[in-house]
């Protein structure tokens, strides 16, 4: 009977020790899933980041060259205005003589269409 208790005692001894080997693979795995979790995130974020500055560099490429074209427009827009407002002061007298002119100075004329009731 003893042989038989001392059998026992070392299926439960083996069986612990195979049961604290599991826990413990199993710790290891769960710790290498989340520092392989970890690994992931940071890799993530560094490739994130990366393409953030390639996106920030070509929309400083792209509108950099807007803002260009935009200060062109608007210096082409002043001159224009500009070229307008002197045109207007030179012309502005003579026009405004004309106009009157035209206006004031009435001759009555007979229309070269009519024909006197016979």
């Amino acid at each position: 009977m003893t042989s038989q208790s001392q059998g026992i005692q070392q299926l439960l001894q083996a069986e612990k020790r195979a049961k604290d080997k599991l826990e413990e693979a199993k710790k290891r795995k769960g710790k290498r899933l989340k520092q392989a979790k970890e690994e992931a995130t940071a890799e993530i974020d560094h490739y994130r980041l990366q393409r953030e500055k390639e996106f920030r560099k070509k929309e400083t490429n792209v509108m950099g060259s807007q803002g260009n074209f935009s200060a062109k427009i608007e210096e082409q827009t002043t001159e224009a205005i500009r070229n307008l407002t002197s045109s207007y002061h030179r012309n502005m007298e003579s026009m405004m003589k004309k106009l009157l002119g035209t206006i004031c100075d009435i001759s009555p004329e007979i229309h070269p269409n009519f024909r006197p009731a016979v």
